[in-house]
């Protein structure tokens, strides 16, 4: 009897409600990425441990990480969020792209078969669409460009605070203003990068009457 029934399934209806699932169960990741917030990392001894400080500078330079620690939680929680929407689209076009010219030549005269095409085809074009309209790659690499370029100046100036100036004054100064000129870049990448309706219209297929 369970044979009988698996006999009459139809293939093309199977890989159909098989590619559906695949597509919604593989999207899950990244949609709990999308809802949720990312938590920042000890990364160790910082300022308040540091040998190279007075208590004054120390003091400054802890306040200057509180101030800042929400920015980078912002910056860490937008990098993994456009990264994960990032990588699902991406293995899906690379997926459409390889299936529909295959799928095309095996095309019977099955709905079925169309629907399957179809859907595979529109679930690429949705997804290219956004990527190209909110512009994840571009984002993703900004917030993440931001967040290293912070902690390199953070871990530069743990390590080799002369590398800022020959004075503990001259450090704190050049230190505080390389990190307002990260927070500036990745602000201006933030708004270059907002998508706008000149975006949407050049990610639609165009229309030729």
């Amino acid at each position: 009897m369970t044979v009988g029934w698996l006999h009459h399934i139809n293939g093309w209806a199977l890989a159909l409600w098989v590619y559906v699932l695949c597509a919604v169960v593989s999207f899950m990741p990244a949609a709990k990425r999308l809802v949720s917030s990312s938590a920042l990392k000890a990364g160790g001894p910082s300022f308040d441990a540091s040998p190279h400080f007075s208590e004054a500078a120390k003091q400054q330079l802890t306040q200057n990480y509180e101030r800042i620690a929400g920015t980078l939680t912002f910056w860490k929680t937008r990098a993994e969020r456009y990264h994960a929407v990032h990588t699902y689209s991406l293995f899906w076009m690379a997926v459409s792209a390889v299936a529909v010219p295959t799928l095309a030549q095996n095309i019977a005269n099955n709905p079925w078969s169309k629907w399957l095409i179809t859907v595979i085809s529109g679930h690429a074009a949705l997804l290219l669409l956004m990527v190209r309209t909110f512009r994840v790659e571009a984002n993703y690499r900004a917030f993440r460009d931001g967040e290293s370029s912070f902690y390199d100046l953070y871990r530069k100036m743990l390590d080799r605070p002369r590398a800022f100036g020959r004075t503990e004054e001259a450090q704190l100064r050049t230190y505080f203003e390389q990190v307002e000129l990260a927070r500036k870049f990745i602000r201006n990448a933030e708004i270059d990068n907002f998508p706008s309706v000149e975006d949407l219209n050049s990610a639609l297929p165009s229309s030729e009457h």
